[in-house]
């Protein structure tokens, strides 16, 4: 007699970054087929973009090939491909191939887990001019602009262009904000120390505008207390109560409250503030119904299903629940709770599951050697006790032994002498000059 061969329930993830990562770890060991789709082939680890953008870290400590962290997961395979668009009647995802090439995913339940890009309120033409830093491509491209300001104010032979080259704009007073412009003061005083003849490096201006009163102010008053103060101390000149108006090649406009506008010439100009969801959100929510906030994050039930889809499950950053914020431990915990739902779903469990909640870890951000905030619940941490925390925390996260490794080693170089071994850069190359015309041939001489 055959046995009857089960088709496997066919789960399929949208996202490789935490939360997707963590969805896909808890469906390891159920009876399904489980698809990742990114488009990208890595898993990002998101918090150390910054330390990858300013030569701390290399990209491959903070980025790993998704099939090589997913391949003990012998039921997960990953595809190629961005999302576009969900059809929830037919249950299946359209992507496109990185040609263009349509492709069809079918599935039973589905997992959306697309994360957040940049967003520039509205004004989408200042990103030319202000990159901001949400992938690998952001980090590496940012590495270019901040060693070749510094190559380019040692050439320069205008002081006033040298010193808009040596004048370096963040735009932004959250983690990442306050994280880069730590680190451009350090490379600026202590890594490019001596190196260049014609310029002074720690001369260099680094500014950073913040619309609030206070930079970090999800850390509370006091510990955004202490980071202003470390900023002061290593030479940031902070801009608080400032509206961005305008963005060039040239630097950038900003207004106060008072509604005065000031110009200041930086050539280096960097985004560091306000996410928006990706158009695959936007997409979803028109197939389903489902609502958004202004943002574009989309509403989910408390277990994490959209409103008459329970086979729907969103996380990450991508969802509005609760007003959690957008940190990797939201998108780790929700992802792997996804995971678990779908697993005891396909497990056959009746028993409907708890509500998410959300265990808060903490925040933590870097400002510069042996300078770090921590919040932990009512424990408040900063200065080297920060630090110390902010590295545990880090190496608890870090995806591989190879990568963990590897970054104590380049952090134990930092921290002992200031210098960056990641500090390589590459040049587009100059276009090629235009080809003249063909003219007419020479007649041949007669005879």
């Amino acid at each position: 007699m055959m046995e009857d061969h089960v088709t496997p329930r066919r789960v399929v993830i949208i996202g490789g970054g935490f939360a997707g990562l963590f969805a896909a770890r808890a469906l390891r060991h159920a009876p399904a087929a489980v698809t990742v789709i990114d488009r990208r082939a890595h898993h990002l680890f998101q918090p150390l973009l910054y330390q990858c953008a300013s030569g701390i870290l290399s990209e491959g400590q903070i980025a790993q090939p998704l099939r090589g962290v997913l391949r003990r997961h012998h039921n997960v395979d990953c595809l190629l491909a961005e999302a576009t668009d969900v059809d929830p009647q037919a249950r299946v995802v359209h992507a496109q191939r990185p040609g263009g090439e349509p492709l069809e995913v079918p599935y039973d339940d589905l997992i959306v887990a697309v994360g957040m890009r940049q967003s520039y309120f509205g004004h989408d033409e200042y990103a030319a001019h202000a990159p901001g830093m949400k992938t690998l491509d952001d980090a590496l491209g940012i590495r270019r602009r901040l060693y070749q300001a510094f190559e380019m104010a040692e050439t320069a032979t205008d002081p006033e262009e040298r010193r808009q080259w040596l004048t370096f704009a963040l735009v932004g007073g959250g983690p990442t904000g306050v994280e880069l412009a730590g680190q451009i003061r350090e490379i600026a005083g202590h890594t490019l120390d001596r190196e260049f003849r014609a310029i002074d490096s720690a001369q260099a201006r680094v500014l950073l505008f913040e619309g609030s009163d206070a930079v970090l102010g999800a850390f509370g008053p006091h510990l955004a207390d202490r980071a202003a103060r470390t900023l002061r101390n290593l030479g940031v000149e902070m801009h608080l109560g400032t509206m961005v108006t305008g963005v060039d090649a040239d630097g950038l406009t900003v207004k106060d409250r008072n509604g005065a506008s000031t110009r200041f010439p930086a050539r280096t100009v960097l985004w560091t503030a306000g996410v928006e969801a990706p158009p695959i959100a936007a997409a979803l929510a028109r197939a389903t119904g489902a609502s958004q906030d202004r943002a574009g994050r989309i509403a989910v039930e408390p277990d994490l299903t959209l409103a008459g889809h329970p086979d729907i499950r969103v996380t990450g950053d991508v969802m509005s629940l609760d007003r959690l914020p957008g940190l990797a431990e939201v998108a780790m915990q929700s992802g792997a709770y996804a995971g678990r739902a779908v697993r005891h779903s396909i497990e056959g469990r009746k028993r409907k599951p708890k509500p998410f909640k959300y265990v808060d870890l903490g925040s933590a951000a870097y400002i510069c050697r042996g300078r770090a905030v921590v919040k932990v619940g009512r424990i408040h941490l900063s200065g080297r006790t920060g630090w110390l925390a902010w590295l545990l925390i880090h190496l608890a996260f870090l995806t591989g032994f190879r990568s963990r490794f590897g970054a104590v080693l380049s952090w134990a170089v930092v921290f002992a002498s200031g210098s960056r071994r990641e500090r390589a850069f590459t040049m587009p190359d100059p276009p090629a000059p235009p080809v003249p015309p063909a003219g007419p041939k020479p007649s041949a001489p007669s005879s």
